[in-house]
């Protein structure tokens, strides 16, 4: 049985995209045109395209510049929206705003990730009164991505513009990956804010890859070519499971990448600095860690690794950086992290050397308060398997904010250069005994400040803390590992009972 040579036409012509000019100007931007993107990111003979036809008799918009498919990524199957630069430069018209809500709605029902390859110049304003106002317009497009929040992963790869309300789909994306150079999202172009501001600024800074994954935290991870992007694609997806009904797959167990043992490379001394990458190397399986805005407020580092092959994120201090204290944007990096991981059942691995929260009257004007108790409620919040672990120091709110005993994590340990208190000793004893300290002059007052820190270094001491029972084990970081793949072996069949209630109120 033969096929019909007008229909094979028709799906010949729509899949060559737009007029060759615009795959000509793609080239010489160095992107890929969209079907090329999907071919590189989806396994082979994978793809079912949905609406192929959709404005076929109006010339000049093939696929109305959107191909909605499912296919399979590594075996697994995923739902994907991409936009044609080539037809109409990606921009949104009637029938698009239609598959893009159908892609999400078999993502939805078939429990699928989904993920959305953006590349567009917006809403087509010739069409804003098809398009803006009725239920099925394209807010519903938004509306379904904050449904699908939590359900099924969502991914976002901005290998373009994404201007306008347009900006808001990485937004609400669970991961967004940016290519350097080409990526852009903004609410206003440059020339609006001109007019609007008198503000004159070139796209890159208005909206660019580099500044969303380095200042306004909207981007995650920052690709050097579209190749990289969608491979980074894939390689994320290996940590998520498929929807929140399930855990995300084992892998066989590596060993961690060689190096200096945890034992050498932390400090006892509290303020020596340190790096904890290189901690995090000694704890996972080599070559698993896959960092999450690593650009954006580095002073506290997460990210998804494997544990002998079981998934796990991670969060920890980072000492290089402002000594690892926590600011409004670390904090909300933290927050939307452990959501992530609660969401889809990843459990979480707190790394801890931390001297608080940022004090002062230019944080407190940021709100320092508000942007920490978010960090705080997601972390009280998550019921995934929990364990911190207490590297060095953990002061005030930053215990807390690290799952410390009393934000009840299924094990809170340390290892030996561990301290854990309201504050330091230094400030603690010029708090403690001020009028005294100045009452005080020469070598009597350093004599008193010594005695009163021994003292109080004695009152904090780790194994008088653990003989309490206040810290659930004392481990040596040679040891850790071994320790870490136990416990959360043994965690992993606890059930999860969150609050009943509709939602708590998210603090900012």
């Amino acid at each position: 049985m033969s096929l019909d040579p007008d229909l094979l036409q028709r799906i010949e012509a729509i899949q060559r995209g737009g007029h060759e000019k615009y795959h000509q100007k793609l080239r010489a931007e160095g992107k890929l045109f969209v079907r090329e993107r999907l071919a590189r990111l989806l396994d082979p003979d994978s793809m079912v395209e949905e609406g192929l036809l959709a404005r076929c008799a109006d010339e000049g918009l093939p696929a109305d510049a959107v191909v909605t498919v499912t296919g399979k990524i590594g075996g697994r199957p995923v739902a994907v929206m991409a936009n044609d630069m080539t037809v109409k430069a990606g921009a949104w018209g009637r029938v698009t705003i239609q598959k893009i809500q159908r892609i999400q709605e078999i993502a939805r029902d078939a429990q699928l990730p989904m993920l959305y390859l953006v590349d567009s110049a917006g809403a087509r304003l010739d069409e804003q009164f098809d398009i803006f106002v009725a239920r099925r317009h394209s807010g519903r497009i938004f509306h379904n991505q904050i449904q699908l929040s939590g359900v099924v992963p969502q991914v976002c790869v901005l290998l373009g513009p994404s201007p306008a309300g347009a900006a808001y789909m990485p937004a609400f994306c669970d991961l967004v990956i940016m290519v350097d150079g080409h990526a852009s999202a903004y609410l206003g172009s440059p020339r609006m804010s001109e007019m609007a501001t008198g503000e004159k600024v070139t796209m890159e800074e208005m909206g660019g890859a580099r500044m969303h994954c380095a200042v306004s935290g909207l981007g995650d991870v920052l690709a050097a070519t579209e190749e990289e992007a969608l491979a980074l694609v894939a390689r994320y997806l290996g940590y998520m499971p498929r929807s929140w009904q399930e855990a995300p797959a084992a892998a066989p167990a590596r060993v961690p990448a060689p190096g200096r043992p945890i034992d050498e490379l932390v400090p006892a001394e509290q303020n020596r600095v340190f790096d904890m990458y290189r901690v995090i190397d000694r704890l996972v399986d080599e070559g698993s860690f896959f960092e999450v805005k690593r650009l954006f407020a580095p002073e506290l580092i997460t990210g998804l690794a494997r544990l002998h092959g079981r998934v796990i994120g991670i969060v920890a201090n980072q000492p290089k950086v402002k000594g690892g204290v926590l600011f409004s944007d670390s904090s909300d990096k933290g927050a939307r992290f452990v959501w992530l991981c609660n969401a889809f059942n990843i459990p979480l691995l707190f790394l801890a050397d931390v001297p608080g929260f940022m004090i002062g009257s230019q944080v407190e004007r940021q709100g320092i308060i508000r942007h920490g108790a978010k960090l705080l409620f997601a972390v009280a919040e998550a019921t995934v398997p929990k364990i911190s672990v207490i590297v060095r120091k953990a002061y005030g709110a930053g215990y807390m904010a690290m799952s410390g005993g009393s934000f009840l994590p299924d094990a809170c340990i340390a290892l030996p250069t561990a301290r854990l208190a309201i504050m330091a000793p230094e400030p603690a004893v010029n708090a403690i005994h001020l009028n005294t300290i100045q009452s005080l002059e020469g070598e009597a007052r350093q004599a008193f400040i010594r005695e009163k820190r021994r003292e109080y270094e004695e009152k904090i001491d780790l194994y008088r803390l653990a003989s309490e029972f206040f810290i659930d084990a004392v481990v040596p970081g040679g040891a850790l590992r071994e320790e870490l793949r136990r416990r959360f072996e043994t965690y992993a069949a606890k059930p999860r009972r969150p609050v009943r209630r509709w939602n708590g109120v998210i603090p900012g």
